[in-house]
């Protein structure tokens, strides 16, 4: 643990001395931290009671969703945790929440609050990618909170992922609108995260899994978005790591098309192994496109003697587990199924 903490001053300070304190996105981007990140990311202080979470939407607009809000903040109340709501959250500005210097204001103001420990995203949808190049992460980086958020949020993953730290592919304050009973191991998994409490996953039988044990660290998240960030700052180096993909809505010729996009990219060329969430609510094309989305993902995984598990509950379903981003895990994968234990 000591030399966790030692390796995370290091690659904290390394940061701070190479042109921070200009404050620029495109600065903190290109430092010269990657080397130790492949080793390790700086993990932010769990929560604890007495903490102040900060409620955020940086995407998409919360119309007729203020009880879901306020069911949600109850339940981290009732956690010990306090909850401030952004200044603009509720606005509307066309699909967004708000402008996009409003939806940068809030963030940037939860970024830089010493006080706030953790920053939870309402909603995603679209609209993340809009505010990247606004944020200044000079505060952040001397005192990091997580991030916390999945779909459209995987934008402000992997921009942080590429700064050196960790951050929480969890669920958002609009999942609270779906009934308690549904949502009972999302939930429990969330506190899990948030709190520092172990996570392990066992996974399914599949005949679709690619047999094999892998150790890495865990990237990706919403495949539109890992193929959106494409030849920009904010894509993944995705060497020696293992990469988790969900999606939702899409027809099998899209994720396809963006699987082939990735591929060549070389975005799979050197993962130490995949990990299959929720491919949901697929769409009918009139014309079959001949294969399953699993087929889809084997086919332009072929060719790399890698694990891939199937089966993870996490995207777009009501069991949406928590992941931690850039911990390393161990996934151990067989035909009758796979697990997935995070480092402590």
């Amino acid at each position: 643990m000591i030399q966790k903490m030692l390796l995370s001053m290091c690659i904290v300070l390394s940061v701070q001395c190479q042109g921070v304190s200009q404050g620029t996105p495109e600065k903190l981007q290109e430092t010269s931290v990657k080397k130790m990140i492949s080793d390790a990311l700086v993990r932010p202080p769990y929560l604890k009671k007495g903490d102040t979470i900060a409620l955020l939407s940086p995407a998409g607009i919360l119309r007729s969703k203020k009880d879901v809000i306020t069911k949600a903040i109850k339940v981290m109340e009732s956690w010990g945790l306090h909850v401030v709501i952004g200044e603009n959250m509720y606005n509307q500005n066309h699909h967004f929440a708000g402008t996009d210097a409003q939806r940068t204001q809030d963030f940037q103001e939860a970024l830089d609050n010493p006080s706030i420990k953790a920053i939870w995203t309402a909603r995603g949808g679209y609209g993340t990618v809009r505010i990247l190049d606004g944020l200044d992460y000079t505060k952040f980086i001397k005192k990091p909170k997580w991030i916390i958020g999945y779909s459209d949020i995987t934008a402000l993953h992997n921009q942080i992922h590429n700064l050196g730290f960790e951050t929480i592919h969890g669920m958002m304050a609009v999942n609270f609108g779906t009934k308690p009973a549904l949502i009972s191991e999302t939930i429990a998994t969330f506190k899990k995260a948030v709190f520092g409490e172990d996570l392990k996953y066992t996974l399914p039988a599949s005949t679709y899994n690619r047999e094999g044990k892998a150790q890495g660290q865990l990237v990706g998240g919403n495949l539109t978005l890992l193929h959106c960030m494409l030849g920009s700052k904010t894509s993944l180096d995705t060497t020696d790591k293992i990469l988790f993909i969900e999606e939702v809505g899409e027809y099998v010729y899209h994720v396809d098309r963006m699987l082939q996009s990735l591929k060549r990219a070389g975005y799979f060329k050197h993962v130490k192994g995949v990990i299959m969430g929720d491919i949901s609510r697929i769409r009918k094309n009139p014309t079959p496109f001949g294969k399953t989305v699993e087929e889809v993902v084997l086919d332009n995984l072929k060719g790399l003697n890698i694990p891939v598990a199937f089966g993870m509950p996490a995207g777009h379903k009501d069991k949406n587990v928590a992941l931690i981003l850039g911990r390393k895990v161990t996934m151990t994968v067989s035909k009758q199924g796979s697990k997935v234990v995070f480092e402590d």
